[in-house]
């Protein structure tokens, strides 16, 4: 009973594959920002409501498996405040869910003989985030594990130098107007 409460809970977040917001997620409305911390997986997870395997648990930061691990060991840290994304997040929750998320990538090469370690962030809806609560997958990667990333036609042509210096100004200036 536990489980599917869990899974139902965590499929209120996963948009529908459908053609009209599947195939384009940068169109379809950005949902997440919605969501309360009382309809959260992750915040019940969090508060014992639903079941989890923790690896880590503090003040600050939980981390628990992934039940739907891309590979062996996929681990889950989360913030125990409920922010959805990494902005909304205090920034000592935020140092800490990564310092946890540090913490348990070395632990995974050591206890289970990973080869290497991605941290990923799905920060926002178009980025591919499925449940609206702030979170590191920590995904230990093994030879031939099947995980791949695709990147577009254009990598491999860099952008002109004076366009990444337009951008770099750009967010300079915006970094320099939010901590005068």
């Amino acid at each position: 009973m536990e489980q599917s409460r869990c899974r139902l809970s965590r499929q209120r977040w996963r948009p529908k594959p459908t053609p009209n917001n599947w195939e384009s997620p940068a169109t379809r409305p950005f949902k997440l920002q919605h969501a309360l911390s009382d309809q959260c997986i992750f915040c019940e997870i969090i508060r014992g409501e639903s079941p989890a395997s923790f690896t880590h648990q503090d003040d600050t930061v939980v981390a628990f498996m992934d039940v739907q691990p891309i590979t062996h060991g996929h681990m889950l840290v989360a913030p125990r405040e409920h922010a959805i994304l990494m902005a909304d997040l205090d920034e000592t929750a935020a140092m800490r869910t990564f310092r946890v998320a540090r913490r348990l990538a070395a632990i995974a090469r050591q206890t289970l003989g990973a080869s290497g370690i991605n941290l990923f962030v799905a920060d926002g809806e178009v980025a591919f985030q499925d449940v609206p609560h702030f979170h590191v997958h920590v995904i230990p990667r093994y030879p031939k594990d099947g995980f791949g990333l695709t990147f577009p036609p254009t990598y491999d042509r860099p952008p002109a130098r004076a366009q990444l210096d337009a951008i770099a100004a750009a967010i300079r200036a915006a970094g320099a107007a939010t901590t005068a």
